[in-house]
């Protein structure tokens, strides 16, 4: 064999690698947005408010929530407010919306990269912790 060859077989050895790995990067993909799709039929949600007027692939998905009391917040004990959490895949931003008194809203906007981790609960199947920077 020549330099020339066995770099030829190297490169197809490359593509070939490449090929596999992108036919498995899109079947997650698949699995991924047919999951998201089976938990928001599954969960009665309100409709999707859209950010954008742009067609998108993962529509904004809106959930009915209530804020679990850590310590910090037991002066609040005894008022257990709904929320309503907004997760725009996307655009990278998760909105967590309180309705006040006279129709007045209040809302924290977090943006993808202040978000440190998701922990979800192995006791309470629908409590999902939220980890953010700071």
């Amino acid at each position: 064999q020549t330099a020339g060859q066995s770099g030829e077989q190297e490169l197809e050895s490359l593509v070939l690698k490449l090929s596999v790995l992108k036919d498995f990067l899109s079947s997650i993909e698949k699995k991924a947005l047919k999951a998201l799709q089976e938990m928001s039929s599954a969960t009665p949600a309100t409709p999707p408010q859209p950010l954008s007027r742009k067609a998108k692939s993962i529509p904004v998905q809106t959930f009915e929530v209530k804020l679990d009391i850590t310590l910090g917040d037991l002066t609040k004990i005894g008022k257990s407010q709904k929320y309503t959490l907004s997760v725009d895949v996307e655009g990278g931003k998760l909105v967590v919306l309180k309705k006040q008194k006279d129709s007045q809203e209040d809302w924290n906007t977090f943006t993808h990269d202040k978000i440190r981790q998701l922990i979800k609960s192995q006791r309470v199947q629908n409590k999902l912790g939220i980890v953010f920077e700071k």
